[in-house]
């Protein structure tokens, strides 16, 4: 293994039209060691090039420059030479966010404001974090996520989110089976992916703990329910949980689901805990909401773990295989970020491990045997 020390620096381009932001986010960066920023730029244009010409590591984009954008940077970079990109935005720009995760960049970072703001240097820690996790990330995924969302299209934005379809889907049958996702980096992608690959009539519900500030939670279930075909809304305390209807945990909680005297699932929102003194507990979790819909629907659950950093949903999966559900997870060769599922299968928690493009299939497959089995019994 080679030693720290020898490791080279990961390269950094940073761009960003404010010369404060330019020169606040090179401090921050160049502060961290193993880190080196090799090249700034205040919009795309100059940022194609250097990123042509300096070949980085990774690159940190503001989404709103004159001249080119962020977005027309990304479909030019991804078309041509793949490089992972973390996007630093506000917090009023949550749709532009998820639209640049869809064109391929890797992950993004929520600035306390839009505007200038010496409050920027409160994402330090963050940043260091996302622009390190850059050694173990697979990036020519990240091009093959943006080629395959291009393909499967998107609806046109119909504008504000529908609350009268969102009281009628609720009012949907009680899930008999569920099917519930973990996943962190590069997540909201393969998330797209893999539910744009389920049909609207899915007998069973899907409950998805995807790693993200809290904001940014409903932009993403309002985004989702737009491009995919079954009904998406953001968990709420006391919600039933009901078939064809797809829930993303909000970002400052994590998910239980209790059986109520007929049957329905309930879902309650709790405080995350941290697992020590003066953690930040990582949310929404996996593993909380897995252990719940274990104990909850026991062989009628169907778990998936997708991409991601460290081991979250790995005691999920634990939990859930020994009340006999199905597990799933994202093959780890494939993923974007294979800590997550590559975890769940060192445990040895995993019926199947399957490239992004197949796990619909299996999902389908999986919640099918289970109708059955409740049927036969």
């Amino acid at each position: 293994m080679t030693p720290p020390s020898e490791i080279r620096p990961l390269r950094v381009l940073v761009v960003d039209d404010s010369a404060y932001n330019r020169q606040t986010i090179t401090s921050m960066l160049e502060s961290r060691e193993g880190v080196e920023v090799v090249g700034r730029a205040t919009n795309g244009k100059e940022a194609l090039k250097l990123a042509f010409d300096l070949e980085p590591d990774v690159i940190t984009l503001d989404l709103e420059m004159p001249e080119m954008d962020g977005f027309s940077f990304l479909r030019l970079l991804m078309s041509r030479r793949p490089i992972p990109v973390v996007v630093i935005s506000g917090y009023a720009q949550r749709d532009n966010v998820f639209r640049a995760l869809e064109l391929g960049a890797l992950d993004f970072i929520a600035k306390p404001r839009r505007h200038i703001s010496p409050d920027i240097r409160n994402i330090e820690d963050e940043l260091s974090a996302k622009i390190s996790m850059v050694r173990r990330l697979q990036s020519v995924r990240l091009k093959e996520r943006a080629q395959a969302l291009a393909a499967q299209g998107a609806r046109a934005s119909s504008g504000e989110y529908d609350q009268e379809a969102e009281r009628k889907a609720l009012q949907a049958a009680p899930a008999q089976v569920v099917v519930g996702i973990g996943s962190s980096t590069g997540g909201p992608p393969a998330i797209q992916q893999l539910l744009a690959g389920l049909p609207a009539d899915l007998p069973a519900a899907v409950i998805i703990s995807q790693h993200m500030p809290a904001r940014f939670t409903r932009a993403f279930a309002a985004r989702l329910d737009r491009v995919v075909d079954l009904r998406v809304v953001e968990a709420a305390e006391g919600q039933p949980v009901c078939r064809g209807l797809v829930y993303i945990v909000p970002g400052s909680s994590n998910l239980e689901v209790e059986l109520g005297p007929d049957g329905t699932g309930i879902i309650h929102l709790v405080e995350p805990q941290p697992t020590r003194v003066g953690a930040i507990p990582l949310t929404p979790s996996a593993d909380h909401m897995l252990k719940s819909l274990a104990l909850a629907y026991e062989r009628r659950l169907v778990a998936v773990i997708l991409t991601g950093m460290g081991s979250d949903g790995t005691n999920g999966t634990i939990a859930a295989r020994r009340l006999g559900a199905v597990v799933l997870v994202e093959d780890p060769t494939t993923a974007v970020m294979p800590g997550m599922p590559h975890s769940a299968m060192e445990a040895g928690s995993v019926d199947k491990a399957l490239p992004l493009e197949r796990l619909h299939e299996a999902i389908i497959d999986a919640v099918g045997g289970r109708k059955r089995e409740l049927v036969g019994s």
